[in-house]
């Protein structure tokens, strides 16, 4: 029998503890080519889709992030295969394998699963490949779907990269093979655990971490954001880690002091497994429940940001189309009625209009605490207090209430502005400024770049002496179905030489800020299903590790009695812990990350939050169903055969 032969052979034999490590395998490499062949495709490359130039850095991001991970997980598989076959490597030494020759077995073995794992992969993303592009071109807005295509760079990368990988990681983990002595080889799977043990001080180090770290999630503010952020995460990741540690361990042995519930049916054997079972792999449900974590708020986050930037676009664009005129009734730049029956004509119809009149402010300056003075150059409008609150009130923003001689200015002034003076038809105003306004209730042109409030009585002495063809006359329209408006607003007849009095950006800035938005969305969602498809692997993966052991154990308890029904109950309820303890962990994370988010963006997610938890559990649930079975399986022929 020759290595290669003997590697396939122990590949067969073991495959149940090798599938969810190779199909995770595949998976990554399945991801690693889908992006790879997007951002290596001809018409991508040449140029010919404009758009993709938007989300190929993106991806070239996820790239990094899938490579990174790949090394990392399956550096983490090879160490745990080596711990789990430590008694088959103390039988092939015994019957006189070097070590030389067990690291090059184990060579043989990874370069074998790597060669399927790559083949099934580069398949599989070739196969998917064409789902994925349409996908993008309906994110990406193309008119003409992106072709199939599979860039002989895509697959020299991909093929090339993981075979590197995998064949680097299996001589770094062979070179630990040999180290043990033959008997500890044989003595590995017999060793006694010992008793469960835990550290009061560390266990309560846990608890003071979790706690201070969300307490601070829970004050977190834009102003304390940058020195308590990176402590946050400190503390939280320093107490999940002894959380199951530590505290795991001190609540296991609490539950075995509760006598009544201890002796309860299965109960004895379910805790006397499961504090072990916890102990074993209390890095692993460390790593997944951070993995969880961030997979939550990673997408809490990307809503938020969608909402965030759509009230942005409000505070910026109150109304859809806004247009600027001088003098009452003169329309140079657009008839009111012509506007409105364009829109209607184009499914759009105006839904609300409000006109605001003002009087034009020139030679303006700005004078501030400090003496560092400002001279404003363009000229801008000047409203009544009453109009600035008529469309407040529409728009569900605050009101204003001004005294005699003081004036409102929109913006954020650092030093703030005391005073404001200028010009109205000739004559020379000066106000104190009372108020400074952090929205704006009308859309910014050419005439109103910043807008004056004030006061009522103030503002008609002055209007007074404005001839109505000097005056200035805001409109401000709303339409149906505002978000798609924006091909029908942009052909609006305008003169070129006023089209500075006209604002009607507001549905190309949302269309804009959705289809990042989407891609941003969109590029997540691979990330987070490779990230959960990681999770639940290295949960399964480490069950399977274990399969040999729990066999011998269940084949004890058969012989004393123990029924098919109750080693099933106990294997699903282990299963169950194991499988959703992290997950539980990871939204109590979560939903702390999402108050914190809360309070730096004064949006809610809560609703949205609990949206993507119930997906998140329901995915669990469908692997947990999956693995439980698998491994049930695994365990009745194993207890069948004894």
């Amino acid at each position: 029998m020759t290595f290669r032969s003997l590697a396939l052979s122990n590949m067969k034999g073991n495959w149940r503890s090798y599938s969810a490590f190779f199909l995770s395998c595949v998976f990554s490499v399945l991801i690693f080519y889908m992006y790879s062949s997007f951002i290596f495709h001809p018409d991508v490359v040449n140029g010919h889709i404009e758009q993709a130039a938007k989300v190929r850095r993106g991806m070239l991001f996820c790239l990094y992030i899938i490579g990174i991970f790949s090394f990392l997980f399956v550096l983490y598989s090879n160490s745990a295969f080596l711990k789990t076959r430590k008694q088959e490597f103390g039988l092939l030494s015994l019957f006189g394998m070097t070590k030389a020759q067990l690291r090059k077995l184990v060579i043989y073995e990874s370069i074998a699963l790597a060669i399927l794992s790559i083949g099934v992969g580069i398949g599989l993303g070739m196969l998917f490949s064409k789902l994925f592009f349409m996908a993008l071109s309906v994110f990406l807005k193309v008119t003409d779907p992106i072709p199939f295509a599979a860039p002989l760079k895509a697959v020299g990368m991909t093929g090339l990269g993981f075979f590197v990988l995998f064949v680097a990681i299996a001589v770094l983990t062979s070179l630990r093979i040999g180290k043990a002595e033959l008997v500890e080889l044989f003595k590995a799977g017999r060793k006694p655990k010992g008793m469960l043990l835990f550290s009061p001080w560390l266990v309560a180090l846990a608890l003071v971490s979790l706690g201070a770290g969300y307490t601070m999630a829970v004050v977190l503010n834009p102003f304390n954001f940058f020195y308590m952020a990176l402590l946050i995460l400190v503390t939280v990741t320093v107490g999940t880690y002894f959380l199951f540690t530590q505290f795991s361990v001190l609540l296991i042995r609490f539950l075995q002091r509760r006598h009544s519930f201890f002796y309860n049916r299965t109960n004895m054997v379910v805790l006397s497994q499961l504090g072990y079972k916890l102990k074993d792999n209390a890095r692993i449900l460390f790593m997944v429940s951070i993995m969880s974590a961030v997979i939550l708020t990673a997408s809490g986050t990307f809503y938020l940001m969608q909402v965030s930037a759509k009230q942005q676009i409000y505070q910026f664009y109150p109304y859809a189309v806004a247009v600027m005129e001088k003098g009452l009734q003169s329309h140079e730049v657009i008839d009111p009625e012509e506007l409105k029956t364009h829109l209607r004509e184009a499914g759009h119809p105006v839904t609300d209009a409000k006109i605001v009149n003002g009087a034009s402010v020139t030679h303006i300056k700005l004078t501030r605490s400090n003496g560092n003075n400002i001279d404003y150059n363009p000229d801008t409008m000047m409203i009544s207090e009453s109009d600035y609150n008529r469309l407040a009130k529409a728009q569900g923003k605050k009101t204003i209430h001004l005294k005699p001689g003081t004036a409102a200015l929109p913006g954020s002034f650092s030093p703030p502005i005391e005073r404001i003076q200028g010009t109205v038809q000739g004559k020379a105003i000066d106000y104190a400024v009372s108020v400074t306004l952090s929205d704006s209730v009308m859309n910014q042109t050419d005439f109103n770049w910043m807008t004056i409030i004030v006061e009522d009585g103030e503002y008609k002495k002055l209007l007074a002496n404005v001839p109505e063809n000097e005056q200035l006359v805001w409109y401000g329209y709303e339409v149906k179905d505002w978000e798609s408006a924006g091909p029908a607003i942009k052909k609006l007849q305008i003169r070129e030489d006023l089209e500075g009095q006209v604002n009607r950006n507001r549905a190309d800035n949302f269309a804009n800020m959705k289809e990042t938005s989407q891609l941003t969305l969109f590029i997540g969602l691979f990330i987070s299903l490779l990230f959960f498809i990681a999770s639940g692997s290295l949960i399964y993966f480490k069950m399977f590790t274990e399969l040999q052991e729990d066999q011998a154990q269940f084949n004890a308890l058969k012989r004393i009695g123990m029924t098919r029904q109750e080693i099933r109950k106990i294997t699903v309820t282990q299963i169950g812990i194991i499988f959703y303890l992290p997950c539980l962990v990871g939204t109590i994370h979560a939903l702390f990350a999402m108050k914190a988010l809360d309070g730096l963006m004064g949006s809610s997610v809560w609703l949205y939050s609990f949206v993507i938890i119930g997906i998140f559990v329901v995915m669990q649930t469908i692997y947990f169903l999956l693995a439980s079975m698998s491994y049930s399986k695994g365990l009745n022929r194993g207890t069948a055969s004894a």
